[in-house]
């Protein structure tokens, strides 16, 4: 197989390999970002609103904790057949599909009067949400040259991140201003104004840019196909384990367990507690596009920045819950949320193993197995938080010693799949490519993007 310098090998003779970008592929590609940027203001509203949902369905720890436990499991489970919906059904499909399911998933919520069906409500939403950041990321190689890839993948985790810090805050005040129903129902509102550009607009490829024509045989055969052949790729492993291992820490942080934490154990108010939380995301924001420089111009700094990351997280944990006495400082508190920032682009770090490693047809499945790894990792360390808090009398330190067990074994099998996977992209990267366009050709391996 040739290499997949920009998605080329695989496309057909005469269709020109890289997407031009301009004014079009920002517009279209705009899209599918406010949608996703939508989903993420309604997966991190429970967030900021966890105290209030324990108390109006009247559940302690664990029970709060199966609220996003379910959304994850749902949106892990969901990122491999979102991924082959993906590849077989086009990104608008699959997007419009989404916002209708996570806009009533959001509604449900609001007018749940029962712990089970506001239960059924989030999984509902975990569904829409789990069809849009890989629906994003395929837009982007879609419409994109190869070598904006890194940047454009990062742009769209920072947009995702403003919408975290929407809920941050805009809706914590109004929830606590107008109350549970009416800010989740007015929430559910921006839904639909998204779905309107989306129907309207959006497209799945610029004119002549279109997917080589594929023959497949019956559907289970190509699910199979789809999923084998991206699984054995190192590359696709490599990417989910770094996911896995960057993401968790701050997604369980701000999630969920991030306000209790702040609030509960180290006796800040709930103002205070949420300006922290909005740190976390602004770190994150202005941190992306660092990384996104970095990654874009050095393919070498993947594994550096991925495990550095890994490190300074482990670090400024150990250092908060070790530190002596009931609290630790504010200056301790916000250097943990500065380093937190850095857990989402690390995370995207993951997709640029993935991407080289697999042609254009299983950009979306491999994606989707990749995009896996870090909700796994969230899902587990979710409700392990609740169960031992519960367990412990509520004692933080003991129930996020849990991060330590989770990045140790995400280093460990980072660290065995580097060799393979970084030995396949410099020898696919040799390979001479006849599909390859004219123009300049990144000169580091797994640069370029499928």
């Amino acid at each position: 197989m040739t290499a997949p310098v920009n998605g080329s090998a695989d496309a057909s003779p005469g269709i020109p390999a890289d997407p031009p970008g301009g004014r079009k592929a920002v517009a279209v590609w705009g899209i599918g970002v406010a949608v996703y940027f939508v989903a993420v203001i309604f997966r991190t509203s429970l967030g900021v609103a966890g105290l209030d949902a324990a108390d109006r369905f009247h559940v302690g720890a664990s029970a709060l904790a199966t609220f996003s436990l379910l959304q994850l499991l749902v949106y892990a489970g969901m990122q491999i057949p979102v991924g082959l919906m993906v590849d077989r059904l086009g990104t608008k499909k699959v997007l419009t599909l989404g916002a209708v399911l996570f806009t009533v998933g959001q509604l449900g919520f609001a007018l749940s009067p029962s712990y089970g069906m506001a239960l059924a409500a989030r999984a509902l939403l975990g569904c829409g949400d789990a069809m849009t950041f890989i629906s994003v990321l395929r837009l982007g190689t879609r419409w994109f040259p190869a070598r904006r890839g890194p940047l454009m993948a990062q742009l769209a985790g920072l947009v995702g991140m403003a919408g975290n810090l929407v809920s941050t805050l805009v809706l914590a005040p109004v929830l606590h201003g107008v109350g549970w129903t009416a800010a989740f129902a007015g929430s559910a509102a921006a839904g639909l104004v998204v779905l309107v550009p989306l129907v309207l607009f959006l497209r799945d490829h610029p004119e002549g840019h279109g997917p080589a024509p594929r023959t497949v045989g019956a559907s289970g055969g190509f699910v199979r196909r789809q999923i084998r052949e991206s699984w054995a790729e190192p590359g696709t492993r490599l990417g989910l384990w770094v996911h896995f291992t960057t993401q968790f820490p701050a997604m369980v942080f701000l999630l969920l367990w991030g306000m209790p934490f702040l609030v509960e154990a180290q006796g800040l108010s709930r103002t205070t507690a949420g300006g922290l939380l909005t740190l976390v995301v602004a770190s994150n924001m202005a941190l992306g596009l660092v990384y996104g420089q970095i990654v874009g111009r050095r393919q070498s700094a993947r594994i550096p920045l991925a495990l550095g990351t890994v490190a300074l997280t482990a670090l400024l944990w150990a250092a908060v819950l070790g530190y002596p006495g009931d609290r630790a400082p504010m200056w301790l508190l916000v250097a943990l949320c500065l380093v937190l920032g850095g857990c989402g682009p690390a995370s995207m770090i993951g997709f640029d193993f993935a991407r080289p490693a697999n042609p254009a047809e299983r950009q979306g499945t491999a994606s989707g197995i990749t995009n896996m790894g870090g909700f796994l990792a969230s899902m587990t360390t979710l409700l392990t938080v609740g169960i031992l808090l519960d367990a412990t009398g509520d004692n933080y330190r003991i129930a996020f010693s849990t991060v330590f067990v989770l990045e140790a074994v995400g280093v460990l099998s980072i660290l065995r799949l580097r060799p393979p996977a970084l030995a396949r992209e410099r020898a696919r990267a040799a390979v001479p490519g006849p599909a390859a366009p004219p123009g300049p050709v990144p000169t580091e391996p797994g640069r370029a993007l499928a």
